[in-house]
C-alpha cells in the first residue's frame, strides 16, 4: 500500500530512514526542482518512483522507477537516472536512505533513464553492469537520445555524457554483495533490445525494468519487439515474485503487472493482427478500441501512436 507523498529537503534522512515513507526533494544545485517518491518494498530494498509524465526539465528525465538495495558492503542502484542532474537527484534520495556508498549500478535496458546517468556514478567509484544487447542499443541510439533530451530538458541536460558499462554479460550475471545475491537476466528484446530483469530470490523481489509498466501506459517504439516482449514477460513472471518493482509506476504485485503490461500488449497484438489479416490499413489500426486501458496515465498521448507503431512492426512479422 502506498503512503502519502510529503516534501522534505536533503538532511532529514535520519528521521525517515527505514520507515518506507515517500520523500520529496528540493536541490538548489539543480536547474529545476525534482520530486521523487520512495517506497520501501522489503527490509533494505526500496523503489524510487519518478512521475508518470513525459520527460521534461522538471523531472530531469527521471520519469521512471529506479531501485535501491542496501547491503552491509555497499549499495546497489537499479538504473542510474536519465541525465547527470537526474543521477544527482537520485543520489540525494539514496543518501537519505543509506550510509552505504553505491558500489554497483545495473542498467536494465537501453532507454535513456536506464543508462545516461552512468557517468555520474562511475565518477564516484561505482561499477556499471549491463547486458551486451543493452550496451549495443545504447551505443546505437545514444546520440539520438541526447539530441531528443536537449529539446526536452534544455539546460538541465548539462553535464550528461554517454558512458557505458564496466561489466557486460550476454544472458546471465550473478552478483553477490554483503550476503545478498542478485541474478541479472537478459531473455530477449522487450521495450528495448537489451532489457534485463533483476531477481532477489531471498527477498522475493523482482526489478523488471521496462519489461513491466504499471499506472501508466507502456510505450511501443522501433527499439523494441512486442512479440518477444510477451515471451520475456513470461520468463520474468515464471519466478513468481511476491514483490514487483516495475520500470514505471509504484512497487506492485504480479496481478497488476500482468493486467497493465502483458494484457495490454496481447490485446493490441490481437486487434492489430486481425486488421492486418483482413487487409486493413494502418489508419484503421490506430482506431482500434483501447478504452479498457484508458485509466492509465498518458493514455491520450500515446495509445494511438502505440497502435501505429505496432502495426508497422507486425506487418513485417
Amino acid at each position: 500500500m502506498r503512503m502519502k507523498v510529503f516534501s522534505a529537503v536533503q538532511g532529514l534522512s535520519e528521521a525517515i530512514r527505514g520507515l518506507g515513507l515517500f520523500v520529496g526533494l528540493c536541490l538548489p544545485a539543480l536547474a529545476s526542482a525534482q520530486e521523487l517518491e520512495v517506497q520501501q518494498v522489503t527490509a533494505q530494498v526500496w523503489a524510487i518512483v519518478g512521475p508518470n509524465e513525459q520527460r521534461n526539465s522538471d523531472n530531469l528525465a527521471n520519469n521512471a522507477t529506479f531501485g535501491l538495495i542496501e547491503t552491509g558492503e555497499g549499495a546497489i542502484l537499479v538504473d542510474p537516472g536519465g541525465s547527470a542532474k537526474g543521477a544527482e537527484a537520485l543520489h540525494a534520495i539514496v543518501q537519505g536512505l543509506t550510509d552505504q556508498p553505491v558500489k554497483y549500478v545495473i542498467n536494465t535496458g537501453g532507454q535513456d533513464h536506464r543508462w545516461l546517468g552512468n557517468g555520474y556514478w562511475q565518477a564516484r567509484g561505482a561499477q556499471v553492469i549491463a547486458s551486451e544487447a543493452a550496451v549495443a542499443d545504447q551505443k546505437a541510439r545514444g546520440s539520438m537520445q541526447i539530441s531528443a533530451l536537449s529539446q526536452m530538458l534544455g539546460g538541465a541536460l548539462e553535464g550528461t555524457e554517454p558512458s557505458f558499462a564496466d561489466i557486460i554479460f550476454k544472458t546471465d550475471y550473478q552478483l553477490d554483495l554483503g550476503g545478498m545475491r542478485f541474478d541479472i537476466m537478459h531473455r530477449g528484446a522487450a521495450h528495448t533490445l537489451g532489457d534485463s530483469f533483476v531477481w532477489l530470490a531471498a527477498q522475493d523481489v523482482m526489478f523488471t525494468g521496462d519489461i513491466v509498466y504499471v499506472d501508466r501506459m507502456l510505450g511501443i517504439g522501433p527499439a523494441g519487439d512486442s512479440a518477444s516482449w510477451l515471451e520475456v514477460f513470461d520468463a520474468m513472471a515464471g519466478f513468481d515474485a511476491g514483490h514487483i518493482v516495475p520500470g514505471h509506476g509504484g512497487a506492485t504485485d504480479m496481478a497488476q503487472a500482468r493486467a497493465e503490461t502483458r494484457d495490454y500488449l496481447a490485446h493490441l497484438r490481437h486487434a492489430i493482427g486481425q486488421i492486418i489479416e483482413t487487409g486493413g490499413s494502418i489508419d484503421a489500426g490506430t482506431h482500434i478500441d483501447q478504452s479498457q486501458f484508458s485509466h492509465l496515465a498518458v493514455f491520450d498521448q500515446i495509445a494511438r501512436k502505440n497502435a501505429q507503431n505496432l502495426y508497422m512492426q507486425m506487418e513485417w512479422e
